[in-house]
């Protein structure tokens, strides 16, 4: 995703600390002030960690992580595949 100089990146899948399957993603962009970053967690759909983001502007990225959970995710799986890279 790269809209309004917002650049969204993702890991592959992964476990956290209780063996759930989960997928990072990081959503940055230059502001006034430097690089404005927000960390948000699937299947929760929610942000974890930012700066330089308002409260409705982190509001509408999480509606942006639930609108497209099921896209992520499938990107998510591509790259946790080596085997799919080729």
């Amino acid at each position: 995703m790269q809209n309004d100089g917002i650049t969204m990146t993702y890991s592959a899948i992964v476990r956290d600390k209780d063996n759930k399957k989960i997928v990072r993603v990081s959503f940055e962009r230059i502001g006034t002030l430097g690089k404005e970053i927000a960390e948000g967690l699937i299947p929760e759909c929610i942000i974890t960690n930012q700066k330089g983001f308002s409260a409705e502007e982190v509001k509408g990225l999480e509606e942006y992580l639930k609108a497209n959970y099921e896209d992520i995710m499938d990107k998510a799986k591509i790259i946790s595949n080596p085997l799919k890279w080729l």
